[in-house]
This record gives C-alpha cells, structure tokens and sequence, in this order.
C-alpha cells in the first residue's frame, strides 16, 4: 500500500480560476427517484421488466444487485450512476477522528490514489479493519470510477440511491438501516449554489442561463438562445463572479463501534481535496474540538460540512448585493432593454435559490431530528450532552438559514424595485415621445384647420363664379337687347351674402366653438351673432362702472 500514498497535501486552487474549468449547468432533478422509500426504482413503466436469469457476481464487481436484487442492470442504466463515472485514477483523502476527539494528523496528510490497475490492492485496503481508537473516519472521494463506486458501496452496504441522486443531482435526506444500540445509515444530497471566480473567458456552455455580452448594448430579440435556465450557472456581468450550482452528497454509516462518512464530488465542483482541507481545519477551532472531545456523536462531524454549504450560500448573496448595486447604477443612468433582460435572469435565479434554500434548511432539520441509535450504547449523561449540542449547533445552522432566506427576500424585493424603475424609466421615455407626438399633431390639425377656414371664404365665391359663368340666358342676358344680371356689383353682393351665410352655418353646427358656450342649446349656437355681439359690448361696458 505504501505506493499509492502520496506526501502530504499541500495548499489546494479553487478550480474555475480560468475559464475552460468553468462549470456548465447541472440536470433538472427526478425527485420521484430521490428515496429508497419509493418501490419501482427507475422504472420505466411502459416498458416491462425483462426476466433476467443470469447470475448475478456475489463479489463488489455485482453491485448494487449483489446487495439490492430489485437493482437490474436496465434500472441501473437509467439511473446513470455507472454510466457517469469518469475514468482514470481516483483520489481519496481520509480524516479520521480518534477516540479523544482529536483528528489523526498523520491519516489527514495522505492521499490515497487507485488507477485502474491497483484495484484488488484497493479492496484489500478497503476491508483493513481500523484501529481501535479511530471512531470515526470520513472520506472523499475524488473522481469516482465505477469500481470504486462498486467498491465502496458493498464494503459500506450503501443504498444505490446515495449514488443515483448524486450523479443526477436529485435533493434527498432519508435514513435506513436503523437498529438500536447498533447504528444506522443516514444519506443527504444537497445542491446549493456558491460563487466562483474566472468569468473572463468562460465556454459556451456557460451563455446557456444568459448569452448577454460583457458590454450593454443592443441584443437580438430573436435570439433562441435567449433564454432564463436557473439550472445553469449565472454569469454576473461587469465583475469576474460567476454563480455556479454545487453539490453536497455524503453518505453517513453511524455505528456503535467506528462511523463513517462518505462524501461524493462531482466532476468542476467542489473538489475533495478542497473539501478535506476545510473539515481538517475544523479542528484548529476551539469552539469545536471542545464539543468533539465531549461528545463520541459522529454527526456533529456531518454538522461541518453543512456548514460548508452556507459559506458557500453567503459569499453567494454578498456578491448578489454587489451585482444588484451595480445594476440599479447602470439603470439610473440609461433604459437599455438589455439590463431588463438581465433583471429578469437575476430574478428568476432568486427565485429558483428559494427552493434551495428550503432543501438545506430540511437537511439541517433531518439532521437534528434524525436520532442516532449508536448513542444508546453511551451513558445517560452522555447522550444528554450529545443531544443537546447536536440540537443547539443545528439550530445555528437554522437560525444563519433563516438569515440567508431573509437577504434572498430583501434582493428580490430590491431588484423588483430596480425592475419597476427601469419600467418608469422606459414609461418617461415613451411619454416624452407621445408628447411630441401630441405637439406635433396638434400643429398639424391647426394647419389643417386653418386650411378648412380658407376653403369656408373661398368656396362661396367659387360656386357663386361658377353660377355665374354657366351659358343659360338667364345669366348671359337675351340676344334682343336685355341685359345680363351677371354684373360685378351683384357678383360681390352675391358672394358676400352666401359667405356670411356660410359661415354662420358652420359655426351653428358645431357643438364646441369659442362663440359660444359649452352644452348650450340649439338655438343659442343658431343666435350666436347676436349673442357674441352682445358678449363683447357688455365685456367693454364692465370696467367702466370702476372707473
């Protein structure tokens, strides 16, 4: 075995610090699979089960069948849990927690890597039996094969949903296996989102939540792939953060004798390594190497990586308030549609993040309520402590949830207030348009009108030239000596008169007119010469008596 540990660890990078090891957006989770609760495991029901009458391997290469007979080879490949392990060498880094509390330092600085070549020197490792001060020991794995995969699910009597719901991102908590004064198995599969560095040249993959450019300006609407997808990472533009959807699996086995905890990590996320190194500086911390030493409970230990999850869960938000900032600036200043847009994306990702953050507070809860039967075997003393600290830290870890669900609140409610001010900004804009437009067709109805009042002093005179100018005799006169009617004289008389008329007409007729006033009768818009006439005398005559 001494061949594949390596030296000590070293201080581990957080991926993603380039673009090419950004990570793309996770599947849409099956929540019908999450449990082992449900009887037909990824079952196609329109297709029946094929009888299978073939031996199944009683050795680690059978798994899950080996151990779970209603696992047949098709549900197994719907549910994707070989399918989706990777290839190559798979790193595994240990913490194990002795007897006094204390962390093995030794264990903790050693890296266990199992290429495919070294498997049978792997199972023998795997069935080694632990010292007998170590009560518990918590691994991570890192590129899970599949025969790894198959290895430690038979060593450890994993149910193949801890697998499935990991590869397919699905949020479950369950237990099974409980016995009293023995132990029991305890699963959490958790996605939660954390922010991460390396934006400027990230892949394709990445534009799938919001194919905005680095710099506002004008998109196509007909762009398909505009689209709101809270599965995949969103890319905060103006800054170098992208907010990108992590996974907590880990797979608890609480026995009397010696714990484990089992953790599984995808593939761009957060590393084991890195996982490993945070959980093994847990014991630098006063607070908890106090209640390690006075409490044999292994799920205070499982407490550390939830909270984990909301580190990640805060430094998300502080860079969300840093984001919304930036956009209320950018909205106070223009109306680009593009910032609406990307308002929308933010809104739908917080909304999304509510029902996150809803698993992670019923993962603390489960874990709080979830006793463990190993603890009977303890004193009564003991197990009042054990319980006490596991109840009080839990409800930290309810208390900070609590917070983070309030600061979810307060952003929403901040950018529906920024996306009601880009609106009233769009609103202003259009008004200040209508009424230009408004100015200009007023000016244009003036001229029109104005247009209209020239015909009214024309057309009479056109159709009384018209008269005149037809060839009958009555206007002509008689060849024998009468004379003609159609003198200049009556022209003028004539046309004056039907001008008049004309225009006393069309003002009649009109119901708003300035000679007279509105919602008055008929026959007062029929009198309105007499009755404007006598408006202005009376107007002129009225200063006078203040004279």
């Amino acid at each position: 075995m001494s061949s594949m540990l390596a030296v000590p660890l070293v201080r581990s990078t957080v991926y993603g610090r380039n673009g090419h090891d950004m990570p793309g957006r996770s599947p849409a989770p099956t929540y019908r699979h999450a449990t082992p609760s449900g009887p037909w495991p990824w079952m196609d029901f329109d297709v029946d089960p094929p009888s299978s009458s073939s031996e199944v391997d009683q050795t680690w290469k059978g798994y899950p069948q080996n151990l779970f007979g209603n696992w047949t080879p098709d549900r197994v490949e719907r549910s994707k849990m070989l399918i989706s392990c990777p290839s190559g060498t798979c790193k595994i880094y240990t913490i194990d927690v002795v007897k006094n509390g204390t962390f093995d330092g030794d264990m903790a600085s050693r890296v266990l890597n199992v290429p495919a070549t070294g498997l049978d020197e792997f199972w023998e490792h795997v069935n080694v039996k632990r010292p007998e001060n170590v009560r518990l020991r918590a691994i991570f794995v890192d590129n899970m094969t599949v025969e790894v995969l198959k290895m430690l699910g038979t060593r450890y009597n994993i149910e193949p949903f801890f697998f499935s719901s990991s590869m397919n991102w699905i949020p479950s908590r369950y237990q099974e296996a409980e016995k009293d004064n023995v132990g029991d198995h305890i699963t959490i599969v958790l996605p939660f989102v954390r922010a991460q560095e390396g934006r400027k040249s990230r892949p394709a993959s990445l534009l799938s939540s919001s194919t905005l450019p680095t710099t506002y300006g004008p998109a196509p609407l007909e762009d398909s792939n505009q689209i709101i997808d809270t599965q995949a990472s969103l890319p905060l533009l103006l800054s170098d953060w992208v907010l990108v959807q992590d996974l907590l699996a880990v797979h608890m086995v609480r026995h009397v004798e010696s714990s484990s905890i089992i953790s599984y990590h995808p593939h761009r996320r957060t590393s084991a390594r890195r996982l490993h190194s945070l959980i093994q500086r847990t014991s630098n911390s006063v607070y908890w190497s106090k209640m390690f030493k006075a409490s044999s409970d292994p799920t205070l230990l499982l407490l550390t990586y939830l909270w984990y999850v909301l580190y990640a869960w805060d430094v998300t938000f502080e860079q969300l308030y840093k984001y919304i900032t930036r956009l209320e600036t950018q909205v106070l200043n223009t109306n680009d549609i593009q910032l609406t847009r990307q308002l929308h994306i933010v809104q739908a990702h917080l909304l999304y993040y509510r029902s996150l953050l809803q698993a992670f507070r019923k993962s603390v809860e489960f874990v709080r309520d979830t006793r463990n039967p190993a603890v009977s075997a303890l004193g009564e003393q003991e197990q009042k402590e054990s319980a006490q600290a596991l109840e009080r830290e839990a409800n930290n870890l309810l208390s900070e949830i609590s917070r983070l669900e309030s600061q979810r609140m307060i952003q929403s409610d901040r950018l529906k207030n920024v996306m009601d001010l880009a609106f009233a900004s769009v609103n202003i804009d259009d008004s200040r348009y209508t009424k230009r437009l408004t100015e200009a067709t007023v000016r244009d109805s003036a001229a029109m009108k104005q247009i209209s009042y020239l015909t009214m002093v024309f057309l009479p005179a056109s159709f009384t030239a018209s008269l005149f100018g037809m060839n009958v005799r009555e206007f002509i006169g008689d060849p024998n000596g009468v004379t003609a009617p159609e003198t200049l004289p009556r022209y003028v008389a004539v046309t004056l008169a039907l001008t008049t008329f004309t225009a006393w007409l069309v003002i009649a007729l009109q119901p708003h007119s300035s000679f007279h006033p509105p919602g008055c009768s008929r026959w007062r818009r029929f009198g309105w010469p007499i009755f404007f006439v006598w408006y202005k005398l009376t107007s002129r005559k009225a200063p006078e008596k203040y004279v």
